[in-house]
């Protein structure tokens, strides 16, 4: 049996629902991209949660949370700003449960988002474009201050969002390393950060540097967020970051495709941003194991052209907007 078979657990196993199967996504070693033997880069593929990103252990915590606390009812009206992947994630949950969604989104977006969502029965409403997902929250927070009918989870502002990773993500890494030297993952609602970021800082210390991929000011990154661009979310504690390194959009998409034709791994366009400052950290280390996460699958995202550009039309990009 080849050597990559050995630690393979049982694929899947048995759940009620498709609720029930989120999280346990597989952690993969890319052994091409990294640049030194005893540096081992592994790709925590989130991109295999049902709706095919990391937002599903989010949307699943924040509903579940609200269900607890008895804060919602059934046929109840959810609200929430995205640009996206969550607002996908609460659709097939709220879809499931016997909740209504209605959710605040940039114009911009892949048509591929606006169809998933459409598809799982959710109302969309569009924020301007050239404001990104801040735009969206600034809409969102709007309509629930007009009516109170609404209950809007808030992904950028409820604890739920790191405890999500903080009970799930993390654990599930610690029970497949013993030891990890870096956690990379990109700046956008901050859940992913610092979820995980705080899990393994108290399992392993400082032996384990959190790292963020944060885009540039006025880069557009898909997913992903500069603080410099004037909102902090409140779940974000700076403070619990080693290091913040910038990445731009032309990087993103570059490690995209790399994720692509190199390792077979069919991303979102974040994930090629934090894929870039994971071999970016791993050239600086002699040893080790770095972490990071694959947010979402490449499908969201497939009108945009870059899986099927040239490899020299991909090198020779700008920091051109892809959709």
């Amino acid at each position: 049996m080849p050597e990559s078979y050995l630690d393979n657990k049982p694929c899947g196993g048995r759940y009620g629902d498709i609720v029930a199967a989120i999280g346990n996504t597989p952690l993969v070693e890319l052994k091409r991209l990294s640049p030194k033997p005893g540096v081992r880069i592994w790709a925590k593929l989130e991109s295999q949660n049902p709706t095919g990103s990391v937002k599903d252990r989010v949307a699943r915590a924040m509903i579940e949370d609200a269900e607890e606390k008895g804060l919602i009812r059934p046929g109840q009206m959810i609200l929430e700003p995205t640009s996206g992947n969550t607002g996908i994630s609460l659709a097939m949950i709220c879809h499931r449960k016997g909740y209504q969604l209605k959710v605040v989104m940039p114009d911009n977006v892949t048509p591929e988002r606006t169809q998933l969502l459409k598809m799982y029965g959710a109302e969309i409403v569009y924020s301007e474009g050239s404001k990104g997902s801040n735009g969206a929250v600034e809409m969102a927070l709007e309509m629930a201050e007009r009516d109170a009918s609404y209950y809007m989870p808030y992904q950028y502002g409820n604890p739920a969002n790191p405890l999500a990773h903080y009970n799930g993500t993390a654990l599930e890494i610690l029970e497949e390393l013993d030891e990890v030297s870096a956690f990379v993952a990109g700046l956008g609602t901050g859940g992913t950060l610092m979820g995980n970021g705080r899990r393994l800082k108290e399992e392993l210390g400082d032996a384990v540097k959190i790292v963020a991929a944060e885009p540039m000011q006025g880069e557009p990154v898909q997913g992903l967020r500069s603080l410099e661009d004037g909102f902090i979310p409140p779940i974000i504690d700076i403070s619990l970051l080693d290091r913040k390194i910038f990445v731009t959009n032309r990087d993103a998409i570059i490690w995209t495709r790399r994720l692509l034709d190199e390792e077979g791994i069919f991303a979102g366009v974040s994930s090629g941003a934090i894929a870039s400052i994971a071999v970016r950290i791993a050239n600086e280390m002699e040893e080790g194991n770095i972490v990071f996460i694959v947010c979402d699958d490449g499908w969201k995202y497939f009108s945009s052209g870059i899986y099927t550009l040239p490899v020299d039309e991909v090198k020779n990009l700008d920091s051109t907007i892809w959709w």
